[in-house]
């Protein structure tokens, strides 16, 4: 009976949530005719800018991690050894945070192109259902979905967002029909 009361008046946790991410919805949506009139090589260039966006932000930062590491791997004392690994996790955190914040940026204009994309290649186009989907992924959090619902092509917005910055991306599933079936279908958007 609390927990009905409470529901009541903070609301559902999963609705507080969709609510949250509903504004980058709209984000996408408004994109929708501006891609639509890209040529596709303009649109392949728009995964071009995105990753010299994120390598530009982020070269002098991996360089002076390639020079700790140089550095570490040349130390012999150990407490300096100890002082050039934190260096480097600190590092590594404040690029990894400086990408995340740039992926976030160009997450509607991405998801955008990705959806363009899988219109004029395979004929599909994701619905706002499966955009929140491809957020909820992206962050890397739970999206259930029924079966019929799009799963596969929901996938394809999270992967090449996060596939963005060279580092891969991947997709696990325990289906292996899907696995071969889905990569085969949704080869062309990517």
């Amino acid at each position: 009976m609390l927990r009905k009361i409470l529901k009541s008046i903070v609301g559902d946790a999963n609705q507080r949530e969709l609510q949250r991410l509903q504004p980058l919805v709209g984000e996408i949506n408004a994109l929708e005719p501006e891609m639509q009139g890209l040529t596709d090589a303009q649109l392949r260039h728009l995964t071009r800018g995105f990753q010299d966006r994120l390598r530009r932000a982020t070269e002098q930062g991996r360089a002076r991690l390639r020079q700790l590491q140089d550095e570490l791997d040349h130390e012999q004392d150990a407490d300096e050894r100890r002082v050039l690994r934190q260096r480097l996790q600190e590092l590594q955190s404040q690029l990894d945070d400086e990408e995340h914040e740039i992926i976030q940026e160009i997450l509607p204009t991405a998801f955008a192109a990705v959806r363009e994309a899988g219109v004029r290649t395979i004929g599909l186009r994701q619905f706002d259902v499966q955009l929140l989907g491809g957020i909820v992924l992206h962050e890397g959090k739970i999206a259930e979905m029924k079966t019929g619902e799009g799963k596969t092509l929901v996938a394809t917005l999270p992967l090449y967002l996060n596939a963005l910055s060279g580092r891969g991306a991947h997709l696990v599933t325990p289906n292996d029909y899907l696995s071969k079936v889905g990569a085969q279908w949704m080869g062309p958007i990517y």
